[in-house]
């Protein structure tokens, strides 16, 4: 369960630690196995990273092989937005396991 919640917000993990610092895919994936202790493909990763830089809320530039990802303006807007949401996901993922 713990894997599939991580994955499911995949998006809001990246959005809110590129808040702090610019990262690659392999930074993803040492970010949620040091945060979470649970392993992620590349592929999960880059596939969630190539939708939000789709979505313009990331930035991709290529450095030495690799490529870095930066917060656009709409992704800085779409992380305040999450931050400021955040009582109310909680809120009905609780929901989701009162009836259950």
């Amino acid at each position: 369960m713990h894997r599939r919640i991580v994955q499911s917000f995949l998006d809001v993990v990246i959005l809110l630690e590129l808040r702090k610092h610019p990262f690659s895919g392999d930074d993803v994936i040492s970010f949620v196995h040091n945060k979470f202790h649970i392993s992620l493909s590349s592929d999960t990763v880059h596939s969630c990273l190539r939708d939000l830089e789709r979505d313009e809320l990331v930035k991709g530039e290529g450095t030495r092989g690799k490529t870095v990802y930066t917060l656009t303006e709409q992704g800085k807007e779409r992380a305040r937005a999450f931050l400021n949401a955040k009582d109310k996901i909680l809120g009905l993922v609780l929901n989701l396991f009162v009836d259950a």
